[in-house]
C-alpha cells in the first residue's frame, strides 16, 4: 500500500526491524503489563508488542488514513485511541504495570514528555517509558550541568525520572528517513523525589532560568524573589554564575521555596 505521511504530524515511520527488536527487549513486556503505544504508524511496533501476550495494549493516533490500516491489521487484538496525543487525559488510562512506548513527532516531543512529567502520581503506576526523539532534543534531555545540552527539559526530566540513553538510530531506519538523527531514551518514574506542589511551577521557574542562559543568575533570581540574596544565601547560590552552573538539586530547592513563598 502507497502512504504519503503527512507533513503536518512530523510523521517518520520506523521500518527498521533491528531497532524495533531494540525497543521489545528495553520494554521486558509481561503478561501483567498495560502497554500505551503513542504513535503507532503502520503498526511495525504495534506487532511485536503484541507477540509478547501483553494484559492489553492501546494506541493513540490522530491520522484516520492510519487508523483504518490499524484497523484491518489488528481487528479487536487492540485499542485504539483516534486524538491529537496532545489532547489526550493520560490520567485517565493509568493502570497497573503501565509500559509507555512512543516513536515522539519531532515537532511536539519536548510538549509530550513535559506532559507526561506532570501525571499525578506516575510513578505509582507506570514501570517505564520508552521514547524516541530527534538526537538534538535526547542530547538536551540527559545532559549533565556545566555542559552546553543542559536546561530545561534535563532539570524537569530528572526530577521524577530516571533517564538512560539507549542508543542512537539512523534516518535510514525509517521510511521517509528524517533529515536528522534519532536517539532511544527510557525514563523510569521514581520512587522518591523531590516533593513540590505543582510540576507548572518548576516548568515557570526553569523557563525564566534558561530563556537568558547567558545572563547570570542573578538576574531570574531577582525576578522571582524579593528577597533574592537572602535565599542565595540560603542555597549557596553564586549569584555571578549562569543557569547551566546549577544542578538539577538546586533547581528543586529554588521551586520549593518559591512555593513555600508564593502558598
Amino acid at each position: 500500500m502507497t502512504f504519503f505521511k503527512k507533513k503536518s504530524l512530523g510523521q517518520n515511520f520506523l521500518i527498521d526491524k533491528r531497532i524495533v527488536n531494540k525497543i521489545i527487549d528495553m520494554g521486558k513486556i509481561e503478561s501483567s503489563d498495560v502497554i500505551i503505544e503513542v504513535g503507532p504508524g503502520n503498526g511495525i511496533l504495534t506487532q511485536e508488542i503484541l507477540n509478547k501476550k501483553p494484559k492489553n495494549l492501546t494506541v493513540i493516533e490522530k491520522d484516520e488514513r492510519l487508523i483504518s490500516i490499524l484497523k484491518e491489521k489488528f481487528k479487536n487484538k487492540i485499542n485504539i485511541i483516534n486524538e491529537d496525543m496532545m489532547k489526550v487525559s493520560y490520567q485517565s488510562l493509568l493502570q497497573q504495570n503501565l509500559i509507555i512506548f512512543g516513536n515522539l513527532p519531532y515537532n511536539i516531543s519536548t510538549q509530550i514528555l513535559v506532559k507526561w512529567i506532570k501525571v499525578k502520581n506516575l510513578n505509582k503506576f507506570c514501570k517505564k517509558l520508552i521514547l524516541m526523539f530527534q538526537k538534538e532534543v535526547a542530547d538536551r534531555i540527559i545532559a549533565k550541568s556545566n555542559t552546553k545540552n543542559y536546561g530545561r527539559l534535563s532539570v524537569l526530566s530528572n526530577w521524577n525520572m530516571d533517564v538512560e540513553k539507549i542508543i542512537d538510530i539512523e534516518p535510514e531506519s525509517f521510511n521517509p528517513p528524517p533529515k536528522v538523527r534519532s536517539t532511544l531514551l527510557t525514563f523510569v518514574p521514581k520512587d522518591k523525589y523531590f516533593t513540590l506542589k505543582n510540576p507548572n511551577n518548576l516548568e515557570h521557574i526553569t523557563n525564566i532560568f534558561f530563556n537568558q542562559r547567558r545572563k547570570m543568575v542573578r538576574k531570574p533570581m531577582k525576578f522571582l524573589f524579593k528577597n533574592f540574596n537572602e535565599v542565595s544565601k540560603q542555597l549557596s547560590i553564586n549569584l555571578d554564575l549562569r543557569p547551566q552552573n546549577l544542578d538539577h538539586k538546586t533547581y528543586y530547592k529554588i521551586c520549593e521555596i518559591y512555593e513555600y513563598l508564593t502558598s
